[in-house]
């Protein structure tokens, strides 16, 4: 294999990320990536245990003199939020990612780059390899479908782990650490539709070029989410006409804000379908002029066309899904005033899909308050309810509550504060993290997230600053080091 990064120490770190960047792993296709650490473990004589989910846990004893220091786990998840720019050919399960290194910065051609979490991946099998670094025993942990729901997590035994302190390395900001999380689950509401036969003519409406983002860390940047706007066109056009939905597709991910969006509406009567093609012109229009200062790359395309006997949702079907796409709740639905107005509850609306006899709504909710995440569920729940749709929850994690006592984190402030002179900030987050569910399930853990500045994850304008994954390591492993004294 031919290795594009270059100029960076240690070098074995840049290698293993090319590596891991190699094999396809998105969620639910870990086992390629999975096989491969197992293998990696047995070639250096390491303890490797692989569970039924595609888990891997690899232990390492502690470099001489360190013998009776505590153990140490090392976390991170391999698979990967697989998102790419319209006309960009890219098969996520069979294709690597393709990689490009330009002025110290490292992308993908087109994708998200999976730098969330292969950056983790990375670190951990840096360590594991060398010999030479100072530290008490590690227990790396990799886990699996993080991305939708962090099941690999849920089903991990944790009773394979010793270690009470945990670095857990999906943290996005160098020089960020993180100590708190809000709790996540999957929201998502089906209705089995009716399909019947008409004709007449159909506009096709798309949107692309939104900036989209993170659910969780991005939710506050108030970035648009390209299906409820979609959803506000819609609801304009079908308004006191015989308008049909023919299909509709948006979003990808629960846990992405939808960056592109795609819908066909049929109408029955040629001066229904020209008015409505009118009123969608100027609102699209108005859509770009409205959100220009956020969404300055937004695109829409219209076309217009007639058609024979085509097939399309029914009336009811129609304004069923219509009517609850534009009353979804979506975005933040609570702050904390007391600290700088951090988001502790929202939601994202992530997917939209209507084609052949299915509707499916899909929501990420999250919050860090149990009783606010529970006025999410019932508003959904109630959302279901009036417009005829079944509800199901999947993919359940709990929050992670702040310590006030961290010896972990006295450390790393500690060492970051030697290392840069400058002081390491500590912050909740917004996003989901596995710290959560070993916490719930090891008492007395000691947790940490960490990690090297990764920019647009979820997204593929995604990019890592390869100095900043240099600088992460030296942090992380003079951590480690400090560990073992």
């Amino acid at each position: 294999m031919e290795y594009k990064i270059k100029g960076y120490q240690p070098e074995s770190l840049f290698r293993f990320f090319e590596d891991i960047s190699a094999i396809p792993r998105n969620s639910g296709n870990e086992k390629a990536l999975s096989d491969f650490l197992v293998t990696f473990a047995k070639e250096r004589n390491l303890e490797a245990y692989q569970d039924n989910a595609y888990n891997v846990v690899i232990k390492k004893r502690a470099s001489s003199g360190a013998e009776a220091k505590p153990a140490v786990m090392l976390q991170g998840h391999l698979d990967m939020v697989c998102e790419k720019k319209a006309g960009v050919v890219h098969d996520f399960d069979k294709d690597g990612i393709k990689l490009i290194v330009e002025n110290g910065i490292l992308r993908a051609d087109g994708t998200t780059l999976g730098g969330d979490n292969g950056a983790a991946a990375a670190l951990m099998m840096a360590i594991l390899d060398d010999d030479s670094l100072k530290h008490p025993p590690i227990e790396c942990v990799f886990t699996t479908e993080e991305e939708v729901g962090l099941n690999g997590a849920v089903t991990l035994d944790k009773s394979l782990l010793k270690a009470r302190t945990m670095i857990n390395l999906d943290s996005e900001e160098e020089g960020v650490a993180t100590v708190s999380c809000a709790g996540g689950m999957r929201y998502t509401l089906t209705r089995k539709a009716v399909k019947e036969t008409a004709c007449g003519s159909v506009i096709t409406i798309s949107f692309s070029g939104l900036l989209g983002g993170h659910s969780g860390t991005d939710i506050d940047k108030e970035r648009y989410n390209a299906n409820k706007l979609m959803g506000r066109l819609l609801y304009r056009i079908s308004q006191n006409k015989q308008a049909l939905l023919v299909s509709f597709s948006g979003g990808t991910k629960d846990n992405a804000i939808p960056r592109e969006c795609v819908a066909s509406i049929c109408f029955k009567e040629t001066e229904a379908a020209q008015e409505a093609a009118k009123t969608t012109e100027k609102m699209c229009r108005e859509f770009s002029e409205e959100i220009v200062s956020a969404e300055p790359d937004f695109k829409y395309e219209i076309t217009v066309c007639e058609s024979g006997n085509i097939s399309v949702f029914s009336e009811k079907d129609t304004k069923a899904l219509i009517n609850a796409l534009c009353l979804a709740p979506n975005g933040i639905r609570r702050r904390n005033p007391k600290q700088g107005y951090f988001v502790v509850t929202s939601l994202n609306l992530g997917i939209i899909s209507a084609e052949n006899e299915n509707m499916k709504l899909v929501f990420a909710p999250r919050s860090s308050v149990a009783s606010l995440q529970q006025e999410t569920k019932d508003t959904l729940k109630l959302l279901a309810d009036t417009f005829g749709f079944d509800t199901e929850i999947s993919g359940q994690y709990p929050g992670w509550a702040f310590k006030d006592d961290s010896p972990i984190r006295e450390v790393f402030c500690k060492t970051y504060k030697e290392l840069f002179n400058n002081e390491l900030k500590i912050e909740a987050i917004h996003a989901g993290l596995e710290c959560g569910l070993f916490s719930d399930a090891i008492p007395g853990l000691d947790a940490i997230a960490v990690g090297p500045t990764i920019k647009g994850c979820h997204t593929p304008d995604e990019y890592l600053p390869l100095d900043s994954f240099e600088r992460f390591y030296v942090l992380l492993t003079k951590v480690l080091e400090q560990l073992a004294q």
